[in-house]
């Protein structure tokens, strides 16, 4: 069989799962090739599958499928496509766990049943699971018979609702996370996920009393030795003994600093007092710079990590709502320019994310009400099903309740890790994170970044795109309505007065989604779905603006 690797990406899963559509869209993906190991069998026997098992039976199939599973995977460099019964033999599955990483591709019996119907109607090919009494019935008796079997695979993607593109991303990102478990389980044990980018793999922990597990998990991370912490004058004396306190008990000399707490932290200006900090303190390459505190803090914090000695360890531990969902995923950090915010930036990603859920028991009523949105917004454009969980929760999440609300963040902060993992430098799919951030950082930078909190921001912006998103026949009313109900009972804003509607079109045009002069608005088609448009007329902009903004 070989010496293990993870070279391979070996599919699994039931018939019709899409296995053979998603492993030449992977192997694109991966720069490998792509076989299809029922394809390979026809071609050794010289006859089709059905004509296999009509003359030879299905043990003979089955010789002929473990010789060319065995001659496939001593390969390396291949995305392997499976026959829906390969992972049933003992032998194939142990060949599989040592030769790649193993991803079943799954769906419901319903669709599976639908998906051979309309192939047999598009090939006019007679499917044999269909060419029998009740084939929906025996698809479900045949599936859960090899259920144990396909369970065994190291990552699983369910591929009912989504497109092939869509599952080819899961299968890419699921591999890259089990080769990096498989190189250093210890660095990534207890994690709650794993955020993987073409520059960095690390680890998210998400809890409630995390906090006080600090230092073992920088510990665990490699990260130990040293540390200095940037946090602002509200958090740091509420709970930078406890972090700091954590940090000695591993081993780690700490010193901390605090901001000023607010927006205007994010500043050239601010970071300069604090790479002053840094000169004076003689901090070197292995150092790293813990963020402890809400967004402000994460981003200049992680400013100065990115530019510092170029280049510093960055640990975010994010106390407010908005960072936890949001912000300390995916390294995007900046300070702001007086003309628009966060000009001045990089993609700079953390070592380690530590999110303590106990800390947002501190947070002030309005700023733990603004970080819904960012959490709202995940929903809304990629979860439906989170959708449904936030609306039959928002009273107990109103109210911090433990259990609902640490399973809240960890839903809507691994939503936004799936899409970093999948465009990293936002020239693709991470656009759709910008879902009201058009409008809602013109509405900033024209409040001259004090009026508004960055959730009320972006709960305004998310109806503005709502209702542009309506006004260009993209969704019904119905739809528009259900995103303002659950922003209001959250006791979000989802509109404002007292702005001068000039500045912040006149803002949103130095935005940094603006490309060729064009603004990309993210629109919404519907409960996890959107589209990029930079077609949208001025005057439907304007229209939206003035709807949004009450006299």
């Amino acid at each position: 069989m070989g010496t293990e690797t993870t070279k391979n990406v070996i599919l699994t899963g039931f018939s019709f799962t899409g296995k053979s559509a998603v492993g030449r869209e992977v192997a694109c993906r991966l720069g490998w090739d792509f076989v299809d190991s029922d394809d390979e069998v026809v071609a050794l026997a010289g006859k089709d599958i059905a004509e296999i098992f009509a003359h030879d039976g299905e043990a003979r199939f089955r010789e002929l499928e473990r010789q060319v599973l065995g001659r496939l995977c001593a390969a390396e460099g291949r995305v392997i496509a499976t026959g829906g019964g390969a992972v049933v033999d003992p032998a194939n599955r142990d060949l599989f766990a040592q030769r790649g990483v193993v991803v079943c591709l799954d769906a419901e019996p319903e669709t599976i049943h639908q998906r051979l119907q309309a192939a047999q109607e598009t090939y006019h090919m007679v499917r044999p699971l269909l060419a029998i009494e009740n084939p929906l019935e025996h698809i479900r008796r045949l599936k859960a018979s090899r259920q144990e079997f396909y369970d065994t695979a190291d990552w699983e993607v369910s591929t009912d609702l989504l497109s092939v593109d869509q599952v080819a991303d899961e299968v890419v990102n699921g591999y890259r996370q089990v080769v990096a478990r498989r190189r250093d389980p210890e660095y990534f044990e207890g994690a709650s996920f794993l955020v993987t980018t073409l520059s960095q793999v690390y680890p998210v922990f998400v809890g409630w009393g995390l906090l006080r597990q600090l230092g073992k998990l920088m510990l665990q991370t490699r990260l130990g030795r040293s540390a200095r912490v940037i946090s602002d004058e509200r958090v740091l004396p509420l709970y930078g003994s406890m972090a700091c306190t954590s940090l000695e008990h591993a081993g780690s000399l700490v010193e901390s600093l605090a901001v000023p707490a607010g927006e205007t932290s994010k500043s050239i200006e601010t970071a300069s007092s604090v790479y002053d900090w840094l000169v004076d303190e003689r901090v070197d390459r292995d150092t790293s710079i813990v963020a402890l505190g809400g967004g402000v803090v994460g981003d200049l914090a992680g400013f100065v990590a990115a530019t510092f000695l170029r280049g510093l360890p960055l640990v975010q531990v994010p106390t407010s709502l908005l960072a936890m969902a949001d912000s300390s995923i995916g390294g995007k950090v900046a300070v702001n320019h007086p003309r628009a915010k966060n000009l001045i930036g990089a993609f700079y990603q953390p070592h380690l994310v530590v999110m303590d859920v106990m800390t947002l028991s501190t947070l002030p009523r309005r700023e733990f009400v603004s970080g819904w949105a960012e959490v709202v917004k995940h929903a809304v454009t990629l979860a439906p099903d989170f959708l449904h969980f936030l609306e039959s929760h928002v009273d107990k999440l109103g109210n911090l309740d433990a259990e609902a609300t640490t399973e809240a963040v960890r839903r809507s902060a691994s939503l936004k890790a799936r899409i970093v993992s999948e465009d990293e430098r936002e020239q693709g799919k991470r656009t759709v994170l910008n879902y009201g951030h058009t409008i809602a950082h013109g509405l900033e930078a024209a409040a001259g970044y004090e009026r508004f909190l960055h959730g009320e921001a972006v709960a305004i912006g998310m109806m503005g795109a709502a209702l542009l998103s309506q006004r260009l026949g993209l969704i019904s009313e119905t739809v528009a309505l259900q995103q303002k109900d659950l922003l209001e009972r959250f006791g979000l804003p989802t509109s404002c007065s007292d702005i001068d509607q000039g500045l912040v079109a006149q803002a949103m045009q130095l935005d940094k989604k603006v490309r060729e002069k064009s603004l990309r608005w993210v629109l919404l088609e519907g409960p996890g779905r959107t589209t990029v448009r930079d077609d949208v007329p001025q005057e439907e902009v304007a229209k939206v603006l003035e709807e949004l903004m009450i006299h």
